[in-house]
């Protein structure tokens, strides 16, 4: 069953009326039922498109939340040949948060590791929505270091709001463990791709993201606190009295794969199916893994020092251009 969110109500209305005409009886043939459906079709896929190419940020955010977006799992089954997941962080125990093992991808074998959000309730809270224990950090942070002793390259997908905030997490040393994995990213001497595939929230995003290349799906988000968090913070006032601000926290925040991509914060932006990769996933999912096999043609025949010296660029440029918007 197709989920819709608040602004396709429109499309839902048309594709409903598709499905009820597909469900009649003989009472019309379906000589005379098929015009009309394939007239409704084609208004269905115009409107979805237009809706599409003029999203919103908040909008965008939505769709970055679909809950029929391809997850790490998806993506390990379909893009990762010959997936084999590694668990622990050999300290303390498994972040069924964060995923990740040995693959191959694009012809090249490689590391791949990932936020799991999880597809039903169970699942969620097996994997605690993707966001991420100390422990989750760590394992990310060993698989780097089995990455480098092998010369692998890695590949990471985010998909989170954020790390895990509780009592436990901050106990074990949570600050830490995001610094260091961050630290361990920016450091190490293997290419390394990420790609925001859903939503990006904060450090704990951040520590999967310190690469050589940052993508984003086309309708994927970015940003140092989510919408509702910034307006919380920002409209305190009005938040109590019931408005809603985080769309005007969203667009102020600019989180959006063409406001980063404009700012120099991220290298490219994947192209998504019509009506975002719940729609089509396996679409989507075949986008994400030809991106990446080329950037991994490009990052593979350079030197490990040429890509700790680019990675190092990369992120000092974007305080330098921070430094000059303030200026």
């Amino acid at each position: 069953m197709r989920t819709y969110l608040d602004f396709e109500k429109p499309v839902a209305e048309l594709e409903g009326k598709i499905d009820s005409l597909r469900d009649l009886d003989d009472e019309r043939s379906a000589a005379e039922v098929e015009p009309e459906i394939q007239r409704l079709e084609e208004k269905s896929q115009k409107l979805l498109q237009e809706t599409y190419e003029n999203l919103t940020r908040w909008q965008k955010t939505q769709v970055a939340r679909h809950p029929n977006r391809p997850h790490f799992i998806d993506y390990a089954e379909t893009m990762a040949e010959g997936f084999t997941e590694l668990a622990g962080d050999r300290a303390f125990g498994d972040d069924q948060a964060i995923l990740g093992g040995l693959a191959h991808i694009g012809g090249h074998r490689c590391v791949i590791m990932g936020h799991e959000k999880g597809r039903d309730t169970e699942s969620r809270l097996t994997h605690n929505f993707g966001m991420a224990r100390p422990e989750g950090y760590r394992k990310a942070i060993r698989l780097v270091e089995m990455a480098e002793r092998f010369g692998l390259p890695v590949i990471t997908l985010v998909d989170t709001a954020g790390a895990y905030p509780g009592r436990g997490a901050e106990e074990r040393g949570q600050a830490e463990a995001i610094a260091s994995c961050t630290a361990k990213f920016l450091e190490a001497e293997v290419p390394i791709i990420s790609v925001i595939t859903g939503e990006g929230g904060s450090g704990g995003a951040v520590a999967l993201a310190a690469a050589n290349k940052v993508l984003m799906l086309e309708h994927s988000i970015y940003s140092v606190i989510s919408p509702e968090g910034c307006a919380a913070i920002l409209w305190k006032d009005a938040m109590a009295k019931g408005d809603n601000k985080a769309p005007d926290a969203a667009d102020a925040m600019k989180i959006s794969a063409q406001d980063l991509e404009a700012l120099g914060v991220i290298d490219a932006i994947i192209p998504e199916p019509i009506g975002g990769s719940h729609r089509a996933p396996e679409e989507a999912m075949g986008n994400v893994a030809s991106t990446i096999a080329r950037f991994l043609d490009e990052l593979t025949a350079m030197s490990a020092a040429e890509l700790k010296a680019q990675r190092r660029d990369k992120f000092l440029e974007l305080g330098r251009q921070g430094l000059d918007a303030a200026a």
